[in-house]
């Protein structure tokens, strides 16, 4: 059990530091563009992973339907936002705004699926939006939003309600099969919207260097692939309760990496909303009553 918990930890400073390396690549070639070629590389090489595995089998009619809804969601509308919105505001920002993902979720459950919501999760939910305020108003008010900001909380939106639908269709697939057929169909569909755009496919040149190909692999091969396979593995091990504590680390970890690798800086604003976003979390996703409920039940065996 402890090896699946330094797992998770890697995972989150690999998908924390992952904000990072997209930034990079978006700011260098187009957005939509690298994109594609990214998630493609990263669904390939979940197939393979599968393959060498023996997990590999195609998916049958009805599996095809889910993993092209979800996939809509979950690939298509999330990762193009995500790529559009990062190239317009800043790693900061994007990491505290993609920190409320689980808040969102639980959010939607709600809605959708008709959840009943303890007034203590409501509080949470206003803790949480308070901090995505804060974070991208900078104490400006509403016209220091900026389009790069909404673009982000709309691709953490599209990727929640994704969650809604896994989460239903959960028993019809295998997770980590379908996350690689989901990425590699999904990757598709992206490239096409670029070329509507007329995007340029020679920019794609310049993953030929050195930085920029490393930066891409190290996004596409361990942070999408790999993460994505021991994420899904780990979920199976020790409960989609105890991998969402982990979440917070990923939000912690975006922002450390907005400051090392991009020159960003931390504003007091930043700082509160982060707070206030953290709180939000972790009230309103359930897990403070899930830690009171865990140590309530180990003072009973003691």
């Amino acid at each position: 059990m402890k090896n699946i918990y330094i797992l998770l930890f890697v995972v989150m400073l690999l998908w924390g530091f992952n904000l990072s390396a997209i930034k990079v690549l978006v700011t260098d070639i187009d957005p939509i563009l690298v994109t594609s070629v990214r998630i493609f590389t990263a669904g390939a090489a979940v197939l393979l992973i599968c393959l060498f595995m023996g997990m590999f089998r195609w998916p049958n009619k009805k599996e095809w339907k889910v993993i092209l809804y979800v996939g809509l969601f979950n690939v298509v509308l999330h990762h193009t936002l995500l790529s559009i919105g990062l190239k317009y505001t800043s790693g900061v920002n994007s990491s505290l705004i993609l920190g409320t993902g689980p808040l969102l979720a639980v959010l939607l459950a709600i809605l959708f699926l008709k959840q009943r919501v303890p007034k203590l999760r409501l509080f949470g939910f206003l803790l949480g939006f308070i901090g995505i305020f804060l974070t991208t108003s900078s104490g400006g008010g509403f016209q220091s939003i900026t389009i790069g900001d909404l673009m982000i909380f709309l691709a953490v939106l599209v990727q929640a309600f994704s969650f809604i639908l896994i989460g239903k269709y959960h028993d019809d697939f295998d997770s980590i099969l379908s996350t690689g057929f989901m990425l590699l169909i999904g990757s598709g569909f992206i490239f096409l919207t670029s070329q509507f755009f007329d995007n340029p496919v020679s920019d794609l040149t310049q993953l030929f260097s050195w930085k920029l190909g490393l930066v891409f692999l190290f996004s596409a091969l361990l942070c999408t692939a790999f993460g994505h396979i021991v994420y899904n593995f780990a979920i199976k091990q020790v409960g989609p309760a105890e991998t969402t504590l982990f979440m917070n680390l990923n939000t912690l970890f975006a922002i450390v990496g907005s400051v090392l690798f991009l020159n960003e800086s931390i504003t007091l604003y930043h700082l509160i909303g982060f707070v206030f976003i953290l709180c939000g979390i972790f009230i309103g996703t359930g897990t403070l009553e899930y830690v009171l409920w865990k140590r309530r039940g180990k003072i009973i065996d003691e």
